[in-house]
């Protein structure tokens, strides 16, 4: 597949994803709760509406998995060598507080590798790609474009942690690189973070799922990043249990 072909078109499609999103952010939402006790807002349900509805008309044939969606057996998706892995909404909490930092994500899964991402933020009205092989870019609130691309590292690296998961394993292990300054950021613009040069490392000793870090994960291997667990393994996609691993994001 020729992933540049179809990129405008995934682009498109979470960028009206995004619309319905901030037009419910900017009303008197309500907050209900799933059975893991996680927030869900009528939000998540439009965006993942709106983004199956687009991949679709994308191609009829590559399978979503979508974190609304995700009662498909293994014995079915332990078949799939392709498929969209979406987040309708990222960092629900962030998006319940109000503070900007949640993100629309959907990616392209092959072989278990993310190939193609998409992160929007929709209060900030930016926007992440990437595509494996063919670099990363940004999109600002102005509509300009550029590509982006990570940095080496200072003396005293950029670590970027989450506002609401920064727990005590996590920290311990920041504390051990020594000097460095702490840049706390929401939801999947962590990595974005990385991918553009305004941070170096992410360390992620808490639990994610799948869909929570494959869109931004693409940006930032376009970008000239790489993602891997604690024993020094890329992240894999695609798994039975769709629980990731602890890792670690990072820069050049």
């Amino acid at each position: 597949m020729h992933y540049s072909s179809i990129l405008e078109d995934v682009i498109q499609v979470a960028d009206k994803a995004s619309e319905r999103v901030l037009h419910i952010y900017q009303s008197d939402f309500k907050v209900n709760y799933k059975r893991d006790d996680s927030p869900i807002t009528a939000a998540d349900i439009a965006s993942h509406d709106e983004i199956v509805k687009g991949l679709r008309g994308i191609s009829r044939d590559i399978p979503i998995l979508s974190e609304e969606g995700v009662d498909i057996p293994w014995e079915e998706r332990k078949h799939w060598r392709r498929f969209w892995l979406i987040d309708p909404v990222d960092g629900t909490k962030e998006f319940t507080q109000r503070t900007g930092e949640f993100t629309v994500n959907i990616a392209l899964i092959e072989d278990g590798e993310p190939v193609l991402g998409v992160v929007t933020v929709p209060a900030l009205k930016q926007a992440y790609w990437g595509v494996k092989g063919q670099g990363a870019h940004r999109r600002d609130r102005t509509g300009r474009i550029q590509e982006i691309r990570v940095v080496k590292p200072k003396s005293a690296r950029r670590v970027v942690a989450s506002k609401n998961h920064l727990n005590s394993e996590t920290r311990s292990f920041i504390d051990r690189l020594g000097d460095h300054e702490l840049v706390q950021a929401g939801s999947s613009l962590k990595f974005c973070l990385i991918a553009e040069g305004r941070a170096d490392l992410y360390p992620r000793l808490g639990p994610t799922s799948e869909w929570d870090t494959a869109a931004a994960h693409a940006v930032l291997t376009a970008a000239g990043g790489r993602i891997h667990t604690l024993d020094g393994k890329p992240l894999h996609y695609g798994k039975e249990n769709l629980l990731n691993p602890h890792f670690v994001a990072e820069g050049g």
